[in-house]
């Protein structure tokens, strides 16, 4: 006989699973449920703090993703609580690695099809472009999402951060084929390292992605010398005017007006 499912306190996570679990903080506020297929990554972006969260050297996290052990088995067995649990819910990849990173990514569609066999809904978050495209037949109208992080539509600006990750234009290239296609797309304003290009990404973009999820930067100079206030007006001066659908995040959310809607959680699907 297969033991009870205890669904935690949040609704959407099931007691004693690691391997899909709710994210807390300020990861919360992208998704209510993820996974992470990889250690490491391969993109070398100067403003990722992951390393320092998992206790890796910058140099051992940026030679590249592997595979966790074991992923794939210990992925079922969560996702069978889940459909046990009757638990539908939209699962993330990837806070800690990049499901598109350069390397050899294979592993992405096998977690993609083992989590929708389980009837659980999908998302990537990635900053790979066009390395996606080979995964965009699992994808679903009504219960997926594709997501890009977008920092600039500078070349050079995104190889000096980030170096290994596909260009500005290949990543917009990925969010128009997924959003033609059907599928829910959303883009991280996250980190925002220049306010001017977060700006001209919301311009450049609004017509092909469904959501924009603003925030600022941490740990870095500017984190202390911009303005924040300032781009919060901005910013949803701007995504009101364009009609565009967004969440501000936490760290921002003090500039927002009194009373103004910024609903946490919308679904993220058609």
């Amino acid at each position: 006989m297969n033991a009870p499912v205890t669904i935690n306190p949040d609704g959407v996570s099931v007691a004693g699973c690691s391997i899909i679990y709710a994210p807390r903080g300020q990861a919360g506020e992208y998704s209510p449920l993820a996974t992470n297929p990889y250690r490491g990554c391969g993109h070398g972006c100067a403003y990722c703090y992951v390393p320092d969260v998992l206790k890796m050297t910058r140099k051992e996290f940026d030679e590249g993703a592997n595979p966790r052990p074991g992923f794939l088995d210990k992925l079922r067995k969560d996702a069978a609580k889940y459909k046990a649990a009757r638990l539908t819910g939209q699962v993330m990849l990837s806070f800690t690695t990049d499901p598109y990173h350069p390397g050899d990514n294979t592993l992405t569609r096998s977690t993609l099809q083992a989590l929708i066999e389980h009837g659980l809904g999908i998302c990537t978050l990635t900053k790979g472009g066009t390395r996606s495209l080979r995964d965009l037949d699992l994808f679903r109208a009504k219960r997926d999402a594709f997501a890009s992080t977008l920092t600039s539509l500078d070349d050079r600006f995104s190889k000096k951060w980030e170096r290994n990750a596909a260009p500005p234009e290949d990543r917009l290239a990925a969010l128009k084929r997924f959003h033609a296609a059907g599928i829910f797309t959303w883009a991280s304003l996250e980190p925002t390292l220049d306010v001017e290009s977060s700006l001209a990404i919301v311009k450049k973009t609004h017509r092909f992605v469904d959501l924009f999820k603003v925030g600022r930067v941490n740990y870095l100079p500017m984190t202390k010398t911009t303005d924040w206030q300032d781009y919060t007006l901005r910013m949803i001066e701007l995504l009101n005017k364009l009609g565009a659908a967004h969440y501000i995040k936490k760290d921002l959310q003090k500039f927002l007006p009194d009373g103004y809607p910024n609903p946490p959680r919308v679904p993220q699907h058609h």
